[in-house]
């Protein structure tokens, strides 16, 4: 029996360093774009792309946001999008 040291996971697989190595090789030598599959990434949120915009709140606010989302079972992302969208009247 052979003692190999798994070095992380990916998508509950086990990967060794055998696995990264082969990658690596693989890698290095060039993909066919025609064999390359794309995935899908986040889904459109409107007409464009998003636009990340920091904001700063009090604890309080956060605290208030958290709290809906939690509620709600949704992110606090979607509740200040939601609060914009009825504030501004936009769809």
């Amino acid at each position: 029996m052979t003692n190999i040291e798994v070095v992380g996971v990916s998508r509950g697989r086990s990967v060794t360093q055998a696995d990264i190595d082969r990658l690596a090789d693989q890698a290095e030598s060039g993909y066919d774009k025609a064999q390359v599959v794309r995935r899908g990434g986040r889904r459109a949120m409107g007409s464009g792309p998003a636009v990340v915009l920091p904001v700063r709140l009090s604890p309080e606010l956060r605290a208030a946001v958290e709290a809906r989302a939690s509620l709600t079972h949704t992110t606090i992302s979607e509740v200040v999008r939601d609060a914009l969208r009825s504030f501004l009247d936009v769809a």
